[in-house]
């Protein structure tokens, strides 16, 4: 059996919450690192990833 597609998003914020959507999981709070760009959720593996030139806000 296949592991499916994991799902990437761009966001503008280095600060994100994921609830792996409608029944998914637990809504949790990620931080992406600045020396990475991007963060996964440990609970789907959703794949946040910083857009280019976006801040660093909240």
């Amino acid at each position: 059996m296949s592991k499916p597609d994991q799902q990437i998003i761009e966001v503008e914020n280095t600060r994100v919450a994921c609830d792996g959507g409608e029944g998914g999981h637990p809504r949790v709070w990620l931080q992406i690192p600045g020396e990475h760009g991007w963060v996964e959720c440990p609970y789907c593996d959703a794949k946040f990833v910083l857009k280019d030139g976006a801040g660093n806000g909240h």
